[in-house]
């Protein structure tokens, strides 16, 4: 099957770029990943992508993976007005041009979340393989061409795995913030669909009233699940393109005061800007 896409879009750039952690390559320019309920193995072809599925539940009704496909790479997003409006700054505009079409991802917020408070103290590897456990050990099989994934643990699951489980999956120190968001998404009392309609400075603050939760976890998840484009990550990578690249000579200022200058510099598509950021700043290593 395929889907038609007549916009900048680069596949691999965009999967690769440290946003989503379970896509794997399989050769010949094939990418296997989980979306919800489904196995995907997709691969870019001149006029947008080419397809493969299998779900739990069986057939998808037709269309209905094309939709999916369509928000989780956020083809609804006017590419053109966000590039005209990033490009205004030289070395984002750079970014662009070297990486054309790399995309932000719409993730599912709960497996999104998790990701994130995953990435504490860590690396991409890493956040690969503790999410793969995750799934392994508690998700639902699904089988496609030979290959055997399985789905993304829900909070309910994962609350009732608990935290030594999730320790002896290598989470480590991370294992008592995910099982914390756990239980507070299983028990209603953090809903993070809700979070979506809610001002981004809400959301932001309560994203960090979850234990284990800081302002960069919270910010990774407002941008790359909640709507919230105007959302600045700071990282270790933003943070050395910020300081070589905007305030070269000068003494690193504090990652708030990163944020703040460049919510107001980059504007309402900041998060955007990052990731260009992010991935070349990654990328010239």
């Amino acid at each position: 099957m395929q889907l038609e896409i007549n916009q900048p879009f680069d596949l691999a750039e965009s999967l690769e770029s440290g946003q989503a952690h379970r896509w794997r390559r399989l050769g010949d320019g094939w990418y296997s990943g989980v979306l919800g309920d489904r196995l995907l193995h997709l691969r870019q072809v001149p006029n947008g992508l080419e397809y493969r599925e299998t779900s739990v539940g069986g057939r998808p009704a037709e269309g209905e993976t094309d939709a999916l496909l369509r928000a989780y790479f956020r083809l609804d997003d006017d590419i053109a007005k966000i590039y005209e409006d990033i490009c205004r700054d030289r070395r984002v505009a750079a970014m662009v041009a070297r990486y054309p079409g790399l995309r932000i991802l719409r993730q599912e917020p709960w497996e999104c979340t998790v990701a994130f408070i995953c990435s504490a103290t860590s690396n991409i590897p890493r956040i690969h393989q503790n999410m793969e456990s995750m799934a392994d050990h508690l998700g639902q099989p699904l089988e496609l061409d030979g290959e055997v994934r399985r789905t993304f643990p829900s909070a309910p699951q994962l609350a009732k795995a608990g935290e030594s489980a999730l320790r002896d999956l290598g989470l480590g120190f991370r294992a008592p913030y995910v099982i914390s968001a756990a239980h507070q998404v299983a028990d209603g009392a953090l809903d993070l669909d809700a979070l979506i309609r809610l001002p981004y400075p809400e959301t932001k603050a309560r994203l960090m009233d979850c234990y284990g939760i800081g302002a960069k976890i919270a910010d990774c998840i407002a941008v790359f699940s909640l709507e919230k484009l105007e959302a600045f990550p700071v990282d270790v990578w933003v943070r050395r393109a910020l300081a070589e690249w905007y305030f070269p000579m000068q003494k690193k200022p504090p990652d708030r005061a990163m944020v703040d200058w460049a919510q107001s510099y980059f504007g309402r598509y900041a998060g955007y800007s990052q990731q260009y950021l992010f991935h070349g700043r990654r990328m010239q290593k």
